[in-house]
């Protein structure tokens, strides 16, 4: 079944059948299903809440299919987690690539859609646990346990989408401090154009991220089969 560009059903076979030692490759493939499917659609803050309740339910449900005792399940549900955390730093990093472009043009940080999407990147973090922590609501009693663990340590520890938020704010605010001294004002009607179309400006950024980590990856293949020869 596919929800909010989903396939459900796949993670849940994926996860029902896991082991512990396959972490890393749970991680990977939740991490790989989320990005997709937020490239599928406008990166709006609805539309990324949608996509992790979606992951958050199928890798749950695929869990509770599993032998596995709690502490692996808990290692297991992690992974997920991680993979979800993974997805959504591109997304944040998507967001910062697309206001430093506005940025540039003149658009002040202060106006009332910048601060908007500022304030969105600022509490992408709070937005992941809150996505996840309702989820979790709704799964099976044993999986509370464990989601409940991975969630207070990933809370305590923080996690790279809150990291990454941070930082983009901090570095967003300074160039748009430089911008202003700059005073293009030259480019400030088309800055307004980008803007009243912005979602969809993070969401052609963060497909062109994901296009050039491809192509950069099939050019560093090209290169190793040439000097191999």
């Amino acid at each position: 079944m596919i929800k909010s560009g989903i396939d459900q059903d796949a993670i849940i076979s994926m996860f029902s059948q896991a082991t512990a030692k396959q972490g890393e490759a749970l991680r990977k493939a939740v991490g790989d299903a989320t990005l997709k499917a937020l490239q599928g659609r406008e990166l709006s803050m609805e539309n990324i809440r949608k996509v992790l309740k979606a992951v958050t339910q199928a890798s749950s449900a695929g869990a509770a299919l599993n032998p596995a005792g709690p502490q692996d399940i808990e290692a297991m549900l992690s992974k997920a987690f991680a993979g979800m955390d993974a997805a959504l730093l591109q997304a944040v990093q998507a967001n910062r690539k697309a206001l430093e472009q506005l940025a540039a043009q003149g658009v002040d940080m202060q106006g009332k859609q910048m601060k908007a999407a500022l304030a969105n990147v600022e509490k992408m973090e709070d937005m992941f646990f809150d996505a996840v922590g309702k989820a979790v609501k709704d799964v099976s009693g044993p999986l509370q346990g464990p989601w409940q663990q991975v969630l207070s340590a990933m809370k305590l520890n923080g996690t790279g989408t809150g990291t990454q938020a941070s930082a983009a704010i901090e570095q967003l605010m300074a160039q748009s401090r430089s911008a202003m001294r700059d005073s293009r004002a030259s480019g400030l009607k088309a800055a307004q154009a980008m803007m009243d179309s912005y979602t969809a400006l993070v969401s052609g950024v963060l497909i062109g991220m994901s296009e050039g980590l491809s192509q950069g990856g099939s050019a560093a293949s090209g290169e190793g089969r040439a000097r191999k020869k």
